[in-house]
């Protein structure tokens, strides 16, 4: 054997050992309590999100899964936090749309890379935004919403609670692919949002389903369309705002779980492979449904593309309004 092929050979058995050394810590995998990190204060989307799948976590895995909420400037001290925690699976976090989408287009600085500094486990669900109006505007659908837009540029309204979240970009990615000028205005907070809207104070809003649904349902707002691609079980009469004039408009708010750099593969993928069974379990996709959330669970690298192409859509929608983070 020359010292070359023994030197390729030696190099080749240190490398399945090391493999196999990594499928064992997977196989073991969890020894020790997990800890979930929610980048959001309690009772939101995201954090039922973290509570329901470390709750189903813990009783699959026997190991105790700590949700830690640790909330503050647009979940960036959240992920911070997990990008400085050690790559073993043993502390992962809620990754939603904000932080890991939007904020890269929203912040000149950021103490994180979305794509460098994070494993990508599985995009857990969307939470599509509902369109709504007040029963004043003059307008049945979306195509009609767009011609009295077109007809009186600048005289309708859209709210939001708070600048670059989730409702605003929808309403600037409406603005830009419809070809109108409605103006955008921001409110602190869903609350306040809701009630000035229902008010007539503005005309419309981009909102999650459970914020809206007992005012539509009450005849106090009208639901044109819904920011989904296909219709959801929940409106079944309620059409896409795709299909309803403007093609290929999507726009929701989405919540997955990533964690640190680095995390090995065989271990990524055996949270990613639980955690999308969990949401195939009724009661989950149930509890889910209620929230206003469609369950997704797809593969670690299905989910680090879509992040990626996320970062790429929102940023243009921010560039193109100049949104400006507070």
């Amino acid at each position: 054997m020359t010292h070359s092929t023994r030197m390729t050979a030696i190099a080749l058995a240190v490398a399945l050992v090391g493999a196999a050394s990594v499928s064992a810590h997977a196989q073991d995998f969890p020894t020790k309590p997990i800890r979930f990190i929610v980048p959001f204060p309690p009772g939101g989307g995201n954090d039922v999100i973290g509570r329901v799948v470390g709750q189903k976590l813990s009783e699959r895995w026997g190991q105790q899964v700590i949700v830690d909420n640790r909330p503050g400037a647009n979940g960036i001290i959240g992920l911070q936090l997990l990008m400085q925690s050690p790559p073993d699976g043993y502390t992962i976090a809620v990754g939603a749309a904000g932080p890991l989408a939007v904020n890269p287009g929203l912040y000149e600085k950021l103490p994180y890379n979305s794509l460098r500094d994070f494993t990508a486990i599985t995009n857990a669900a969307n939470f599509p935004l509902l369109l709504v109006v007040h029963p004043s505007v003059n307008a049945r659908n979306v195509r009609e919403l767009i011609a009295l837009a077109k007809a009186e540029p600048s005289k309708l309204n859209c709210a939001f609670p708070g600048v670059g979240n989730s409702a605003h970009l929808a309403a600037e990615l409406f603005n830009s692919m419809a070809g109108v000028k409605i103006v955008t205005v921001a409110y602190k907070g869903t609350g306040p949002t809701i009630t000035d809207v229902l008010a007539g104070q503005v005309q419309m809003t981009f909102s999650s389903i459970p914020s809206v649904l007992p005012h539509v349902q009450a005849g106090k707002l009208r639901a044109l369309a819904i920011g989904n691609l296909q219709r959801i079980s929940a409106l079944p009469d309620v059409p896409t705002i795709a299909e309803s004039g403007v093609p290929g408009y999507e726009a929701y708010s989405w919540v997955g779980v990533v964690g640190p750099a680095n995390m090995p593969k065989a271990v990524t993928a055996k949270i990613s492979h639980e955690i999308v069974d969990i949401l195939r379990v009724k009661q989950v996709g149930d509890s889910l449904t209620q929230q206003g959330a469609i369950p997704v669970g797809d593969s670690p690298e299905h989910f680090a593309a879509y992040i990626k192409a996320e970062i790429a859509k929102w940023g243009a929608v921010i560039r193109k309004a100049n949104i400006k983070a507070e």
